[in-house]
């Protein structure tokens, strides 16, 4: 059997490689990870318009082949043939975004610089000339000597003229090396030469290109860009409580209906408990918080879509210079605001690997969508629901405080890991910014509705698994008369011994209890609690209360503020610790963050108990 030709794309992050390559290969496609390293290889059949199969290639993003990350490295290699077990591939096809074309050209001016069969893709030219940017395809593919080809890969324009041209690319070679054409391999060169290749290359701009330019100019502005970013996330942080209020307490409602009408149903025993007390009042106190996820996603996709997400992470690259970090981990830790396990991943594109380490261990401050239940049933039960100023509520204010608080606190240790474990310089970065564009409502639907499918499915599954485990540890043995069946319960006996050890910071026994199953999921905190007030006021009438309402019976505002501040700082789901172990290939630095991270918990709920007390609050 022959051997199949190879063709790989290659070109800038977000220049539009993986539509491309989904739209030449369609479901023709295998996904795995290069040997030895946790980069993506995707690898799929392009069939050329003759009927033959070519292996086609999406390499990860590069700004060049002189790699300084892990994916860089990766594209480097495959590019130039020194990948063990990987064919160099035979044909090269850079694609370049058609709206970002002097950025894109420098690293085209390399890869063509190599000699090798070669074709320009022209991607995304719609939106180009949607924006007001009109490009001539003729006049690029004289300047750098190669066949290049317009393409829309979503809408699927262009596909055959490309396969055609990927066919023809060898013989083309052959019969023209294209030595007059070949490019400078300086990059100050290929920078200015790119500069005049784009300009030659645009037929007409129009007003609205350059409006782009202009508003780039006020919102990375060095003093006025900060301020306008802060003021977004207060705004953000501000409707999370105003704008959910009512749904939640609709679902509230619900839950409560859904447990009266359960009791009223069926008649007294160990199964209606383990329904009302542990599913309902376990799950139920979690799932109300559903309406505080999707508003605050909605702002966090809102952001992405429109490009300004990548404007944010240059306007924080001075700040994170600061602590010696670079604007490049923003957005791994940006990512870490939703879950900290794809944040953590996200660090593979920083080049520097102190940088990355340094990134790994402080993503888990970062306050996670999971940590939401638990800030949000705290501040609703202690934090009076009044405004502070125009339009600002004290509840979103302290929302929002504790957000910064991990910033702030992810700052301070990185400062420290930069100068002692982690020692090194801080080093520049790299990233195109994306065109601006209003965010599609589709598109925005999508996001939220698999971020709220995350959100119920970990009620339905770890959640419920876990509440259910804590009923069950809860009710067993069963307590002697007049004994308490939370003091009498296994549960209990373990949450009495860990008491001794959190009680300096201000803890009960009931916080102890839930700081155990949290390690599962952060959100099962707030089930917890519910479900031990359920099991421990069963026979009560204070048992059918709101969750709030049992908190602010058996916790102090003092500790309710430590409770806060342990869960700004607090590891997070033992998921986390498995990725932070695969990421840094060992136990050695997911035991430092551990040790670390729960140091920082114990002494922040420590501080904030002992001088909210010492304040008489």
């Amino acid at each position: 059997m022959s051997r199949l030709r190879t063709a790989a794309l290659v070109g800038n992050p977000n220049a539009g490689k993986s539509a491309l390559f989904n739209a030449l290969t369609g479901a023709r496609q295998k996904i795995a990870n290069y040997p030895g390293v946790t980069v993506e290889r995707k690898a799929g059949r392009l069939i050329l318009p003759s009927g033959e199969p070519v292996e086609l290639t999406d390499l990860p993003g590069s700004y060049g082949l002189h790699a300084t990350s892990p994916d860089e490295e990766v594209t480097a290699r495959v590019i130039l043939g020194q990948y063990p077990g990987e064919t160099m591939p035979e044909v090269l096809v850079v694609v370049l975004d058609a709206s970002n074309l002097e950025q894109h050209l420098v690293f085209a001016q390399e890869i063509i610089a190599l000699g090798r069969p070669t074709v320009v893709a022209l991607n995304m030219v719609d939106l180009a000339e949607r924006d007001g940017l009109v490009l001539d395809p003729a006049a690029l593919e004289q300047a750098l000597g190669v066949p290049v080809i317009p393409t829309v890969a979503v809408r699927r324009r262009g596909l055959d003229a490309l396969a055609a041209a990927i066919a023809s690319a060898e013989a083309r070679a052959a019969r023209d090396p294209g030595d007059h054409h070949r490019p400078s391999t300086d990059l100050t060169e290929r920078r200015v030469t790119a500069q005049a290749i784009a300009r030659a290359a645009i037929v007409s701009e129009t007003r609205q290109h350059r409006l782009h330019a202009r508003i780039d100019r006020v919102l990375l502005h060095p003093w006025l860009g900060p301020v306008i970013l802060f003021a977004l996330l207060f705004v953000v942080f501000q409707a999370v409580f105003a704008g959910a209020t009512p749904f939640a307490d609709g679902l509230e409602a619900a839950a409560g209906g859904l447990h009266d009408a359960v009791q009223g149903a069926m008649a007294p025993g160990l199964v209606r408990d383990l329904i009302t007390e542990g599913v309902i009042a376990g799950v139920g106190s979690v799932v109300v918080f559903l309406p505080q996820i999707v508003i605050l996603f909605f702002f966090i996709l809102a952001m992405e879509a429109s490009g300004y997400m990548a404007r944010a992470a240059f306007l924080m690259d001075r700040m994170m210079a600061g602590v010696g970090l670079s604007g490049r981990s923003f957005i791994p830790l940006l990512s870490s605001f939703a879950c900290a396990i794809p944040g953590i991943m996200a660090t593979r594109s920083i080049t520097d690997p102190k940088d990355r380490l340094t990134t790994i261990l402080i993503a888990p401050m970062m306050t996670c969508s999971a940590r939401l239940p638990v800030y949000a049933v705290i501040i609703a039960a202690f934090i009076p629901n009044r405004a502070v100023g125009l339009g600002i509520g004290l509840q979103g204010l302290v929302l929002f405080a504790l957000y910064v608080a991990g910033v702030v606190g992810a700052m301070a240790v990185a400062l420290l890991l930069r100068r002692s474990v982690t020692k090194g310089a801080a080093s520049g970065f790299i990233m195109e910014l994306p065109k601006y564009q209003m965010p599609r409502a589709k598109d925005l639907f999508i996001g939220l509705f698999q971020r709220a499918w995350i959100f119920l499915r970990r009620a339905g599954t770890i959640i419920f698994t876990v509440t259910v485990v804590l009923w069950l540890l809860l009710n067993f043995p069963r307590a002697q008369d007049g004994q308490d069946q939370v003091d009498a319960s296994i549960a209990g006996q373990i949450a009495n011994g860990l008491a001794v050890v959190v009680e300096p910071i201000g803890f009960n026994r009931d916080m102890a209890l839930a700081l155990i199953p949290a390690m599962a999921a952060r959100e099962v905190a707030v089930s917890s609690l519910a479900t031990t007030y359920a099991v421990a006021a069963a026979d009560d009438e204070a048992g059918a209360q709101q969750l709030g309402a049992q908190l602010k019976a058996h916790w102090t505002l003092p500790m309710a503020l430590a409770f806060l501040a342990w869960f700004v700082f607090a590891p997070q789901c033992m998921s986390t610790i498995a990725v932070t172990r695969r990421e840094t290939n060992g136990w050695l630095w997911p035991s430092f963050m551990l040790a670390y991270l729960f140091g920082l918990a114990y002494l922040a709920a420590g501080i904030t108990f002992w001088a909210a007390t010492a304040a008489g609050l």
